[in-house]
């Protein structure tokens, strides 16, 4: 009996001394840091953006028809979706106008800053010959280059 017990006294003291150094032991990795700030952790360089990448044009976008039916295209829309593209100024002097096909837009408004040159991106028809695309607030404009005559409104494309 003796001898078992003995047997049972080591083995009790080495349960012991075991499951003391697994309870009070840390893992290598956080022995070393241990009260310190956290390991710097060494990542890979990110290159970060590449800077603003326009789409490429759609095949056949600037396949304009050379004659135009004014049947098909004289309509007011409402846009199926609305683009958020920035900020708007009108032409100064000029006030917000519910424009419709048939109406003369204003010369103030058929320079740079309100052509729609990239109109495929806002789901705008491809113009016919001698027609640009021209915003004016949240519309898009079907214009004619020669008079300003309105061909078309898409209302709403642009939030």
């Amino acid at each position: 009996m003796a001898h078992r017990g003995v047997v049972g006294g080591l083995f009790s003291a080495a349960l012991l001394v075991g499951m003391t150094t697994a309870i009070g032991a840390e893992p290598e990795h956080e022995r070393e840091h241990a009260g310190g700030p956290p390991p710097a952790h060494h990542a890979e360089p990110h290159p970060g953006p590449k800077g603003y990448e326009r789409p490429a044009e759609p095949k056949g976008w600037n396949a304009r028809p050379s004659e135009v039916d004014r049947l098909v295209y004289q309509h007011n829309y409402q846009a199926a979706r609305s683009y958020h593209i920035g900020p708007y100024h009108r032409p100064p002097g000029w006030v917000p106008h519910h424009w419709v096909y048939g109406q003369i837009l204003p010369r103030a408004y058929w320079t740079a800053p309100y052509l729609i040159v990239d109109f495929w991106l806002f789901g705008l028809e491809i113009p016919p010959a001698g027609f640009e695309w021209v915003r004016d607030g949240p519309d898009a404009l079907l214009i004619s280059v020669e008079t300003g005559e309105i061909l078309q409104v898409e209302y709403g494309v642009f939030a």
